[in-house]
């Protein structure tokens, strides 16, 4: 495996139409070496999906501090307390139960300081995230909680135009709070997200040649 560099600087040259959207670089299952490549290159934001995976590869990295490292992945509530010690941001929290150990867990020494709540867009019984007709409720709870939401996060269904579904995260940002940031787009769709003003786009099989 390696840097798709040409992919790389082309996704990084779209994103100056788009100042207000970031490019995050989801490393799940790729080398440290790559990892360190993109570094060098002066890319700083990445995505893990599992906590274990993220505190192996990345705690012991000289450049750790310097990065903003995002859980992407499904959160378990026996990882919260170490996921809070390693993620500047944890984008999967999706139920009180979650918010419940976040709340339990967190101090003012912890390195994660924002939270996205994981909306399942598509109503997808297998997949993670919660309902769109209960992310309000969510959304006020982990404020009475004291948690820091910073946006929302989504995965459209597959083999369904995703632009709808982004649409319907926009309109649901609108209605929680219109600052909220969002979080949607990923390798096969990033560009409908950035028409659709997605504040953060996932970016994981195109950054790499396997």
């Amino acid at each position: 495996m390696s840097i798709n560099i040409n992919k790389f600087e082309e996704i990084k040259t779209e994103l100056r139409e788009y100042p207000s959207t970031a490019l995050m670089v989801v490393t799940k299952n790729r080398d440290i070496e790559d990892i360190k490549k993109l570094f060098d290159l002066g890319h700083t934001v990445f995505g893990e999906n599992r906590v274990q995976e993220a505190d192996k590869k990345f705690i012991s990295q000289t450049f750790f501090d310097q990065i903003s490292l995002h859980l992407i992945g499904p959160l378990q509530t026996n990882k919260t307390k170490r996921a809070l010690e390693i993620f500047d941001t944890i984008q999967s929290v999706d139920r009180v139960k979650i918010i419940d150990m976040i709340a339990k867990n967190i101090s003012p020494l912890s390195k994660t300081k924002n939270f996205f709540l994981q909306v399942n867009i598509g109503n997808e019984p297998q997949k993670a995230g919660i309902a769109p007709d209960q992310t309000l409720e969510l959304y006020n709870y982990a404020k009475e909680k004291n948690l820091n939401i910073k946006g929302l996060m989504c995965i459209p269904p597959a083999n369904n135009n995703p632009e709808k579904y982004f649409q319907e995260l926009f309109d649901l940002k609108n209605i929680l709070n219109p600052n909220l940031l969002l979080s949607m787009g990923m390798s096969g769709d990033y560009q409908l997200a950035l028409k659709n003003k997605s504040n953060l786009i996932r970016i994981g099989s195109l950054m790499f040649n396997d």
